[in-house]
């Protein structure tokens, strides 16, 4: 594919991945829904929504979900994966000839999305949100811990502010570090990796959306993709679902599928992630999910941008420069803007729904 075609499926900003997902959606003649963030803006005053287009039978039994925006500016990759996929005849030619339906989320956490900000509206991280809120919430007792070394009172940190995150790394180890700090935390509601206490917008529109189009289906597959863990561009094919869906996701995705619960993956064995929902709202499919997730910058760099951004939220009289250059920061942290990244990443994308639709076609 030429790069200027990559390219064009992709966007600067929500605004721009919205048109451009809403007008390939009508051109393909989809079932197209709209779900509006009520009472907040974003970033360039627009509405903010989560937009849903459906391709296929209603009640289709075989379903193909793609998702994106889970974590706000990872909605840069995910729309541009959406946008290409709609303009792609051949694939969804495939898709008809196979009796599945396609389903396109886009922008789970649009506020995120458009205001460049990995969590929502209320600061949660979504992929920690998904949970049984009626049990006790999960506890991540090394948290509270960290927060006061990884959230210092001043940004940049200071040497002093540095070398208490090295001593801990030293004390406990990187893995230990990277668990107390990116499990998930249910405490802290201006801290890092926030899961809330309650279900968010998102997660009511997604279990909405869910048991609308999923309702009849016996086989899902669901992709949710996402950015910034893992090397340049590399599409790791994350299995965020129960261990007995492991086999499946192998057979259909290949070796190279990771599961955070058996260490392999680049992610932490998180807390309620978005596809978990499935078992809730289509207990009758089997499903296959993946987080399709392409890697951006080192994972560190990566998580101190995420704790500049934290620290932003906190700081709201922080100067306005400094403002947008953590802004900036954060948006090139999940979104490599160049068109060899691009390339890559739909490249990888459009052989990861080959796979699932083989797989459905099969199933």
């Amino acid at each position: 594919m030429h790069s200027t075609q990559a390219t064009r499926h992709f966007s600067g900003t929500y605004v721009e991945a919205r048109r451009k997902f809403l007008e390939a959606a009508a051109e393909r003649q989809a079932a197209i829904e709209s779900f509006p963030l009520e009472g907040h803006t974003g970033a360039l005053g627009e509405t903010l929504s989560t937009d849903t287009a459906y391709i296929g039978a209603p009640n289709a039994e075989k379903l193909l979900l793609v998702s994106s925006g889970t974590h706000g500016p990872e909605g840069f990759c995910g729309s541009g994966c959406q946008v290409a996929m709609l303009h792609d005849t051949d694939l969804l030619g495939r898709l008809e000839r196979a009796g599945v339906a396609l389903l396109l989320v886009h922008a789970v956490n649009p506020h995120g999305f458009s205001h460049l900000h990995r969590t929502n509206e209320d600061n949660i991280d979504l992929n920690r949100n998904h949970i049984d809120f009626t049990q006790p919430l999960p506890v991540n007792a090394a948290y509270a811990e960290v927060e006061p070394l990884i959230l210092p009172t001043q940004w940049p940190p200071t040497a002093a502010d540095e070398a208490a995150v090295a001593a801990y790394i030293e004390k406990h180890g990187m893995r230990a570090y990277r668990a107390a700090v990116t499990t998930g935390q249910y405490t802290s509601p201006d801290g890092v990796f926030y899961g809330g206490t309650g279900p968010s917008w998102s997660n009511r529109t997604m279990r909405a959306i869910l048991r609308k189009h999923g309702a009849a289906a016996r086989h899902i597959a669901w992709i949710d993709v996402h950015t910034g863990l893992g090397p340049y561009g590399h599409g790791e094919k994350i299995y965020p679902g129960r261990p007995a869906g492991l086999p499946r996701a192998l057979a259909w995705w290949g070796a190279d599928v990771f599961a955070p619960f058996d260490g392999t993956s680049a992610s932490a064995d998180v807390t309620g992630p978005v596809v978990s929902i499935v078992y809730d709202e289509c207990p009758q499919a089997d499903t296959a999910l993946m987080g399709l997730e392409f890697g951006t910058l080192p994972d560190l760099e990566v998580l101190d941008r995420l704790r500049a951004d934290t620290w932003l939220r906190r700081h709201p009289e922080a100067p306005a420069t400094q403002q947008r250059a953590i802004r900036r920061d954060v948006r090139d942290a999940f979104y490599c803007d160049n068109d060899e990244w691009k390339g890559m990443v739909l490249g990888q994308a459009r052989a990861v729904m080959l796979q699932s639709l083989q797989g459905l076609q099969k199933a």
